[in-house]
């Protein structure tokens, strides 16, 4: 029986690979080995969990059609949502139930958190459903799925990392190829020393990472998909989402599949009222997801890259944001005025501020030198966007044992052994576990900036509770040597992307 369902997983993959679209972002033959490796290991991992049985299953409320505009309040003010195609029913497959637990697109991906989750909004549906909806399931919601969620307390304990950071666990089988050996360092949940859930030796079995989920919207500005750049395009990334999240018996059809990709192809997300600066488009500001959608028409991978591979051979330019810039001068002479005036000097603290780059993994390196004079804009490039406009994942601590400023205390820890190399600890193994290259450990991509405010906390392990705790994690990892009101100014701008 067992061959059987690997033969069956494996034509699942198969099938997959063949009749999938051409990849939405730029791929070596290199990138589109690696991002398929992984595929059937990832996929059997999380169809076995189904050993692992839910004890308090529900459903979840879906709106009957998404609008062509819509807006939801967020803990800064107002994020919304902009379908230029006009509005959407709801019987499209993102929000269907393709799988055998409940869940669809949608459970993981809402328009009030950006098109993702946050903390705060999986604590109310916890409380709203006693832990029925669908998203609280074994397979991933929970930190292992052989936890206990016998009772309501042990539903806490065993959900306790998607309550508090919005974390899911992603089990990735070591590649085969793997230049590391790898051991456990600590093991908080006994998910990756159980040999039923987790490891089998330091060069095989499944290692259990925990990450946020990536927001559903913007996907048009995207380089790279998925935190580690795993999934070839966006086709893909839903076949897997729907054999393992969902736990699926089949692959969705190659219709239900463009349905999906079509509709958050075609979503386009950004704060547009911001409680202190209010409106986000009044006094000459173009803030909101109209004209976040209308950088599309100039937006082409490479558009800004600072290294150099700016197809036009146009120079990498650090003023990455202009939303803001007619606030600049207003007279301060209102409240409202004041907090625009707030929002403009940290639009030029992000694009003007220098800060000497080192130590980053997939930039000095790459660029062969210890120090690099750069801006934020350096690793977040893409004009109006924020992320990076090619394929570029970096290490910039985030995976450390004990980044500045961040919390990673709940995490486990790994100690990854190369061959010439000291052992590194890590949280998360990053590109690492796709590529097997231990010069990829550590190394995500950035995630697009827009609709920050919605989508507590921050980077791809929760570890920044706050806006404010990003700001501090890169001021002392960069010792930049931010003012108080910068720190502010930055993060005031934050909240408006």
């Amino acid at each position: 029986m067992q061959h059987a369902f690997l033969r069956l997983i494996s034509a699942l993959a198969l099938t997959w690979v063949c009749s999938s679209p051409a990849p939405s972002v730029a791929q070596t033959p290199a990138d589109n080995a690696a991002n398929t490796a992984w595929q059937a290991g990832m996929i059997l991992h999380m169809q076995r969990m189904r050993a692992f049985h839910d004890v308090n299953t529900g459903t979840q409320s879906t709106p009957p059609v998404i609008g062509q505009n819509t807006t939801d309040a967020d803990p800064s003010g107002t994020i919304s949502t902009y379908q230029p195609g006009g509005s959407t029913p709801t019987s499209n497959s993102f929000f269907q139930d393709l799988g055998t637990n409940g869940r669809t697109c949608f459970t993981c991906h809402q328009p009030q958190t950006g098109w993702t989750v946050s903390a705060q909004s999986v604590q109310d549906r916890f409380n709203s459903s006693s832990g029925a909806d669908p998203i609280f399931r074994l397979v991933d919601g929970a930190t292992c799925p052989t936890d206990d969620v016998s009772t309501p307390d042990k539903q806490l304990q065993a959900y306790s990392l998607l309550l508090s950071k919005g974390l899911i666990r992603i089990g990735l089988p070591i590649p085969a190829n793997a230049e590391f050996q790898i051991s456990v360092v600590n093991d908080p949940y006994n998910c990756n020393t159980n040999p039923a859930t987790g490891l089998t030796s330091s060069t095989s079995g499944i290692v259990s990472i925990y990450r946020r989920p990536l927001p559903s919207t913007n996907l048009d500005f995207l380089s790279a998909i998925m935190w580690d750049g795993r999934e070839p395009n966006l086709s893909s990334q839903a076949v897997d989402a729907t054999l393992g999240h969902a736990q699926a018996n089949a692959a969705p059809s190659a219709s239900q599949q463009q349905k999906i990709v079509n509709f958050e192809s075609g979503i386009f997300t950004a704060q547009s009222f911001d409680n202190g600066a209010q409106d986000l488009n009044a006094n000459g500001a173009t803030g909101g997801p109209v004209d976040l959608q209308g950088q599309l028409a100039s937006f082409f991978i490479g558009i800004n890259d600072p290294l150099g591979k700016n197809p036009t051979g146009a120079p990498f330019d650090p003023n990455i944001f202009d939303l803001y810039q007619a606030w600049s001068s207003l007279p301060p002479n209102t409240a409202v005025n004041i907090d625009r005036a707030s929002v403009a000097r940290g639009e030029t603290v992000f694009n003007t501020t220098k800060i000497n780059i080192t130590g980053v993994g997939g930039l000095n390196d790459a660029l062969q030198t210890k120090s690099i004079s750069g801006f934020c804009g350096t690793c977040h490039d893409t004009p109006n966007v924020g992320n990076h406009s090619v394929k570029a994942p970096l290490n910039i601590g985030i995976a450390d044992k004990n980044p500045p400023a961040l919390d990673v205390s709940d995490l486990p820890l790994f100690k990854l052994s190369c061959a010439g190399q000291s052992p590194v600890v890590v949280t998360d193994l990053g590109r690492a576990l796709i590529s097997g290259k231990c010069a990829d450990v550590g190394k995500f991509k950035g995630p697009i900036l827009r609709g920050l405010a919605a989508r507590a906390p921050y980077f791809h392990n929760g570890s920044a509770a706050t806006l404010m705790d990003v700001v501090n994690f890169y001021n002392q990892r960069f010792k930049i040597g931010f003012t108080d009101q910068q720190k502010q100014d930055l993060v005031n701008f934050l909240n408006t992307l």
